[in-house]
């Protein structure tokens, strides 16, 4: 599989793939040409060996090598499919960190080797309607600056007043709905080794764009597989 992967990487951005045995550790993905040398014993090794991570690139004149790195691979145990609800307490107005939040709610994510989380954000009133006036992104998980800074961002871009047609639901309910529109109400994350797989300056956000806007709740969808051993990652 994932040497079929890197041949559609490849031949998306038009060129041709072979594979070939690694001469390098190599701990990120990049691209760009190698030395002459390299380059000539990596050409023969790919006459005999056809399982690789260096995709050997041409695409005119011009060659490289496409360096691509597999962190996690399975393939004998199944997939399964995990869908779990659950409320957020109330937040004022802003963007607030919630990785915690799902990590508690959620504790099915420790149970799994690899796979993928979908997050998606709806919001629930005393009528039980849903609204589109909250968000979900990911970004810094260190300086409470960051998500002071990016609220006052936000509402520079889209400021309330009374130039908008919807006013019915107050003065922040379309600006609201817009910030929703911009940020996005759904993330897909990796998960690896029962964690989010995020960057080390990563979090996840729920973006409030309401004065008032009650309690949010998160449909979590988890697809992966889980450990060998079914015991759950510390």
């Amino acid at each position: 599989m994932a040497t079929s992967i890197a041949a559609a990487i490849a031949t998306g951005i038009g060129m041709t793939a072979t594979f070939c045995k690694p001469r390098l550790t190599i701990s990120n993905t990049c691209l760009g040409p190698l030395p002459r040398g390299r380059e000539k014993g990596i050409r023969k090794s790919t006459r005999s060996r056809l399982s690789s991570n260096f995709l050997d690139m041409a695409q005119g004149k011009n060659k490289g090598y496409l360096m691509v790195t597999c962190e996690s691979t399975v393939s004998t145990a199944p997939t399964e499919w995990t869908q779990k609800t659950f409320s957020l307490p109330p937040f004022g107005r802003g963007c607030h960190m919630i990785t915690q939040y799902i990590y508690q709610a959620v504790p099915e994510i420790s149970q799994f080797e690899v796979g993928l989380a979908n997050l998606f954000s709806f919001l629930v009133t005393c009528f039980s309607v849903m609204h589109t006036s909250a968000s979900l992104t990911i970004n810094e998980n260190a300086s409470s600056d960051v998500p002071l800074d990016m609220e006052d961002t936000l509402n520079r871009i889209v400021p309330e007043g009374n130039h908008y047609r919807h006013l019915d639901e107050g003065y922040d309910d379309m600006p609201a709905h817009v910030k929703a529109s911009m940020m996005g109400c759904s993330l897909v994350i990796p998960v690896r080794a029962g964690r989010f797989h995020l960057g080390i300056w990563q979090g996840i956000w729920l973006n409030e764009h309401r004065n008032y806007g009650g309690p949010r709740r998160i449909c979590i969808t988890l697809q992966g597989t889980r450990r060998a051993d079914g015991r759950k990652y510390a």
